[in-house]
């Protein structure tokens, strides 16, 4: 399990130079990348030293028992503190998704319950909002087109966290959020009081921290300008504001109108469009080999149902860990921290599964 620390700490001296160049910090994108992945080495490195520091206060202890009982007390206490460190720095080794440090682009679309469930994507927008503002990650609205009551047929955000920790990184919590989410409840417009089952699609794509990282060529782009209009279709600007920008070799169509100035919703709308083709490009690698950095939790079907909020019952239930809570009032107010933790954990007992099948 240590024979990588070495390599690891190699990276780690590395990066520590790198960050005392003041070149460097010149280039704030290539800046943020080092400051995470030392982060996330400095966790790995840290463990390490106390695992060696443990296994020397035992050795010591068990050498200095044989003249003084005294210390033979110490013994078991030490075996159990040195245990625990090691499987602390065993999970710490589980190779981690190289995006979990960055931001997030989030789309929430109304699916099957046509109103109800444009008024359940405002109620997951606010959820993931409180969320965010607990985790101190700003939210920033890129685009809405809202529904005849309020609700949103679709919404787009963008997700930003404060941390060059990638465990605290907005992708490293959100990346688990993308499926179908489920809601039982009495609809607003419903007079005879009956449940009705409604669903809304969440998709979450990691954002691109540095434009060169996906290469787009302009002759591979079909742009298409309109007038934006708001719910029930009317126009709402009178100038061709809104735009459509189309991916011609993925089919990825983006389009954004929130903003008044066309060029403020084409930049907003590339944003976008760079996060959906990143997320492409990973899921093609990921088709092609299936390896410890696929998340087992995760799923790349975008029609999977993962979660159900039941009114009635006030109960949230995840369908891919199990976790299931009676406090859904609570969890819609932002509460959402021990339902992504159920899928993290989930998720990294999977991949301790698969490293522990590769070494066998």
């Amino acid at each position: 399990m240590y024979d990588s620390i070495g390599a690891l700490r190699e990276e780690y001296a590395d990066l520590q130079e790198q960050l005392a160049d003041p070149e460097l910090h010149a280039n704030p994108a290539r800046a943020k990348k080092v400051n995470r992945r030392y982060a996330e080495l400095s966790q790995i490195i840290n463990a390490d030293d106390a695992r060696r520091g443990l296994e020397d206060d035992l050795e010591a202890a068990r050498e200095l028992a044989k003249e003084d009982e005294t210390f033979a007390e110490e013994v078991p206490t030490l075996e159990e503190a040195l245990k625990e460190q090691r499987e602390k720095l065993r999970r710490l080794l589980i190779p981690r998704d190289p995006d979990d440090g960055r931001d997030v682009i989030m789309e929430i679309k109304g699916g099957e319950g046509g109103e109800e469930s444009a008024l359940f994507a405002a109620d997951l927008l606010r959820m993931y909002s409180h969320y965010a503002e607990q985790r101190g990650w700003k939210v920033e609205l890129l685009d809405k087109t809202e529904s005849d009551l309020g609700g949103y047929k679709d919404v787009q955000v963008a997700i930003k966290g404060s941390s060059n920790d990638p465990a605290e990184g907005v992708w490293a919590s959100l990346k688990y959020e993308g499926g179908v989410h489920r809601v039982q409840r009495v609809p607003a417009t419903e007079s005879q009081g009956r449940i009705h089952t409604s669903t809304t699609g969440v998709l979450v794509f990691p954002e691109v921290d540095e434009p060169e990282e996906i290469e787009i060529n302009q002759n591979d782009l079909k742009i298409d300008v309109y007038r934006s209009s708001g719910p029930g279709g009317q126009s709402v600007n009178t100038t061709d504001s809104a735009v459509r920008i189309t991916h011609l070799p993925t089919g990825i169509v983006v389009s954004m109108q929130n903003e008044k100035s066309q060029i403020q919703n084409r930049a907003a709308a590339m944003r976008v469009l760079m996060a959906r083709l990143l997320a492409h490009q990973q899921e093609q690698l990921d088709a092609a080999a299936a390896d410890a950095r696929k998340s087992q939790i995760r799923t790349m079907d975008r029609s999977e149902r993962i979660r159900t909020y039941n009114f009635p019952e006030n109960r949230i239930a995840d369908h891919r860990t199990g976790y299931k809570a009676y406090n859904l009032d609570a969890v819609l107010n932002g509460s959402l921290g021990p339902v992504i933790e159920s899928a993290i954990q989930a998720d990294e007992e999977a991949r301790l599964k698969a490293l522990g099948g590769q070494n066998d």
